[in-house]
């Protein structure tokens, strides 16, 4: 009667009047919101919030596509568990969007695809909150699709916050990015951490990739990995051609290999750098042979810089020989105590025998 004379506005006096008796009808609240729907978009919201216990949703949601109510249509969709479709509506509907709704709605996706379709939405609509909503997807997310993702979008700085926060997986993508980005930032202790914490990473493909780098630190970082790796000649080279002898020796010295000990004495002798040359002997002392150092350093004239190396290789000779003599002294010591021992007891079984 109401709705054919267009008196619309009685009728939804009527029906406020009737949404406060007692045991009111659902038919009675589901009326009034869709009456709002049409004629009075505004209390709609309100409307909603108050009764959403007490409307029926379906049919409200299908008036509200109709009138294009984006807002009320994504929080009916909240309040009847379809999570996926408010997601789907805040997305394609910028006014129905709210930050902290769309993450709890985020939270609760039942498809796994809009996770990736919503950190989309955010790239292009919401970047300042890209690492906000990240925080709230973590645990479901497939960290590396996200790498992935932002390397196509060529976005990675944006999201570090999260690299770091997921880094603990120890995946070889996410490691590979973080390490990427501390080198654009020119972050020599960030990437040293992140190898020391994190292994799981092409380390072949980070070392050329520093080995190169105009900063001096990196290729350090680079000379490292190359140790990490056993390739003790390419660390020892990369040092040699830094000028970082120090790092060259104790390089050679971990490798544990006399040949390329002799292979940087030589490249000292060459160089007539004769204070890396007698360090060497020291830093790489339990790898060489004295005799082979004594004929280097009298063909180089080099006598006076082996001196000090030499004067410790007689000192430990000397302490072996001095051990070597305490222990015969005393095996021989042992060897009468046993002979009188032994005289000892055939004297007193000769006695019992008389």
């Amino acid at each position: 009667y109401y709705q054919v004379r267009g008196k619309f506005t009685e009728l939804i006096a009527l029906m406020e009047a009737g949404v406060g008796v007692d045991r009111a009808h659902m038919g009675i609240f589901t009326e009034l919101g869709m009456l709002y729907a049409s004629h009075k978009p505004e209390k709609l919201m309100e409307h909603i919030r108050l009764f959403s216990a007490r409307i029926n949703i379906p049919r409200l949601i299908s008036q509200c596509i109709n009138v294009a109510m984006w807002s009320e249509l994504a929080y009916l969709y909240r309040c009847y568990d379809e999570f996926d479709n408010a997601c789907e509506v805040m997305m394609n509907h910028p006014d129905a969007w709210e930050h902290v709704a769309f993450k709890d709605v985020c939270a609760k996706l039942a498809n796994a695809d809009l996770y990736y379709k919503a950190i989309k939405f955010y790239l292009r609509q919401h970047p300042t909150e890209m690492n906000n909503l990240l925080g709230v997807l973590q645990p479901r997310l497939d960290h590396s699709r996200v790498v992935a993702l932002m390397r196509k979008e060529n976005k990675l700085p944006m999201v570090k916050e999260y690299l770091l926060a997921v880094q603990g997986a120890n995946l070889t993508a996410v490691n590979d990015a973080v390490n990427e980005l501390a080198i654009e930032e020119e972050d020599h202790a960030a990437l040293k951490t992140s190898l020391d914490m994190y292994d799981n990473c092409d380390q072949i493909s980070l070392a050329i990739q520093c080995e190169s780098h105009e900063l001096i630190e990196f290729r350090r970082i680079s000379s490292y990995i190359y140790q990490r790796n056993a390739r003790w000649k390419q660390a020892i080279e990369l040092s040699k051609r830094d000028g970082l002898m120090k790092d060259a020796m104790e390089v050679a010295a971990k490798s544990g290999d006399a040949a390329l000990v002799d292979e940087l004495l030589d490249f000292f002798i060459d160089q007539g750098n004769k204070e890396c040359f007698a360090s060497c002997l020291c830093t790489c002392y339990d790898l060489l042979t004295p005799d082979v150092i004594m004929q280097k350093a009298w063909l180089k004239g080099l006598t006076d810089w082996v001196m000090p190396y030499m004067i410790q290789v007689m000192r430990d000779m000397n302490g072996k020989i001095d051990t070597l003599m305490k222990e015969k002294a005393e095996r021989n010591e042992e060897k009468v105590n046993e002979e009188k021992e032994r005289i000892a007891a055939e004297m007193n079984s000769n006695l019992y025998a008389q």
